[in-house]
């Protein structure tokens, strides 16, 4: 369940609630809320009254996150992690899924790639920007064929070590990177959540219901192998998320700055916060600058907060770039075209959502 104790809908029942009365309010009548009282409904009760004007009301048809009127299009992301991640719960049953809906019989490894290169191109089909991967590392390194096969043909028959699936995930990095030089998906790589880490809600709940923790993580020697291949290819993107902040200014903001590829996303996870942004700003614009970030996205399912979520964003980025105009780093207007980035060019840009 997305919302298993109902918090983002009692979220969201209450901004529906605001509505309503700035509404009534405005139409002449006085509302009174009476709140649940075991029924869990919410009741609003109108009085005949004058009309009362609020400038909250006149600004609800004007809300919009993106500033833009939506037109009600999804664009889907292809996330292939059930599938590539040998140490899935239920990996061979997520095998047989893919080999359904891509009508391609996975039986052994090149059979494999062949099923998500149709699944990729599908996902483009219906309006896809980007894949999405999570690793427990940013580890990558490239095998063989045949090693490839090996270890997929121990998978299909349960008998897969540890190493196998470390060493099967390392190497589907790159080749997803390959797909995406080849089909222009932006590649989005989430490394350093420790998933499922309380067994208790593990085994009572399933996967992904909380007690994801952060690891320390490596990237210089992780993903040098991928950016070799792929580090100045003129058609891929790579962004990388990270929960281990020591990270920022030691080796993500050096290889954005170097790699033309890479872009570094925003504070994710427990650091999509207004201390964790002004952490990221400080240990990563000096060396990587603005420009080698993918500006603000937010990947929550907690879908009622995304609004706020962007409204701090924009806040912290104005906050540090008031930082550099009041101490004549920047002027005014250099300031102001870098909040406007931060908030809005450099996300559309690194997702290739002009005209989208």
């Amino acid at each position: 369940m997305v919302d298993p104790d109902n918090r983002e809908l009692w979220i969201s029942l209450g901004c529906a609630l605001e509505n309503l009365l700035l509404a009534a309010q405005a139409a002449g009548y006085a509302p009174e809320v009476v709140y649940p009282n075991g029924d869990e409904m919410i009741r609003v009760q109108l009085t005949l009254d004058t009309p009362h004007t609020n400038p909250l009301f006149d600004a609800i048809p004007r809300r919009q996150t993106t500033r833009s009127v939506y037109d009600g299009r999804i664009l889907p992301t292809f996330r292939p992690d059930a599938v590539v991640n040998l140490d899935t719960e239920n990996w061979r049953t997520h095998i047989s899924a893919l080999s359904q809906v891509s009508g391609v019989g996975v039986v052994d490894y090149p059979s494999f790639i062949r099923a998500l290169e149709q699944r990729r191109a599908f996902f483009k089909e219906m309006g896809a920007k980007a894949t999405d991967h999570a690793a427990l590392t940013a580890y990558t390194a490239l095998l063989s064929d045949q090693e490839a096969d090996t270890i997929f043909q121990r998978a299909l028959r349960d008998e897969a070590s540890a190493s196998d699936a470390a060493q099967f995930t390392g190497h589907m990095l790159i080749q997803m990177a390959q797909m995406s030089a080849a089909d222009g998906l932006v590649m989005q790589l989430h490394v350093g959540a420790y998933r499922n880490h309380n067994e208790l809600i593990f085994n009572h709940f399933g996967r992904d219901m909380g007690a994801d923790i952060p690891l320390a993580s490596e990237f210089t020697r992780n993903l040098r192998p991928l950016l070799n291949q792929f580090g100045s290819h003129p058609d891929f993107t790579l962004i990388l998320f990270n929960l281990d902040e020591t990270t920022y200014a030691r080796e993500l903001a050096p290889l954005a700055g170097h790699y033309p590829v890479v872009k570094l996303g925003p504070p994710w996870w427990f650091y999509d916060s207004l201390n964790g942004m002004r952490r990221y700003f400080d240990r990563v614009m000096e060396t990587a600058g603005i420009y080698n970030t993918a500006g603000f996205n937010d990947d929550t399912r907690a879908y009622p907060s995304i609004p706020a979520r962007h409204d701090v964003w924009r806040r912290a980025a104005c906050d540090w770039a008031a930082g550099l105009v009041v101490r004549h780093i920047v002027d005014e207007a250099d300031g102001a075209e870098m909040v406007r980035a931060l908030s809005y060019d450099l996300a559309k840009e690194t997702y290739k959502l002009d005209g989208a």
